[in-house]
């Protein structure tokens, strides 16, 4: 009967012990999903408010460079696109994308 009990008792803190191991498994898993949203996820969502303000503020006449590293001028706009107009030459004047943009610069602005 004695022995009965002691092998319960060892039962009942194996138990325990894989609990509190899958208790810090589960702890492991949450942080490393927070340190994810901090380093990764948050600061991708913050550059893309970022990019979405610049593109909405856009206006004609704006200095811009597109993603390929070209200098431009804004010369139309409209909901996904604007007309780029490229160096001295009034025939280049390119249709693209506002996704196409990388930098706003206001005229006057340094």
């Amino acid at each position: 009967m004695l022995n009965l009990m002691s092998e319960g008792a060892a039962a009942t803190g194996a138990a325990g012990g894989a609990g509190g191991g899958m208790l810090l498994m589960i702890m492991y898993i949450v942080i490393i999903g927070a340190a994810m949203y901090f380093f990764a996820i948050r600061p991708q969502k913050k550059e893309q408010k970022r990019m979405q303000a610049l593109l909405s503020a856009m206006e004609v006449g704006d200095t811009v460079v597109t993603t390929s590293g070209f200098y431009g001028v804004v010369i139309d706009i409209t909901d996904e696109d604007c007309i780029v107009e490229f160096g001295s030459n009034k025939n280049c004047r390119i249709p693209m994308r506002k996704a196409a943009i990388a930098e706003v610069e206001k005229p006057g602005q340094e």
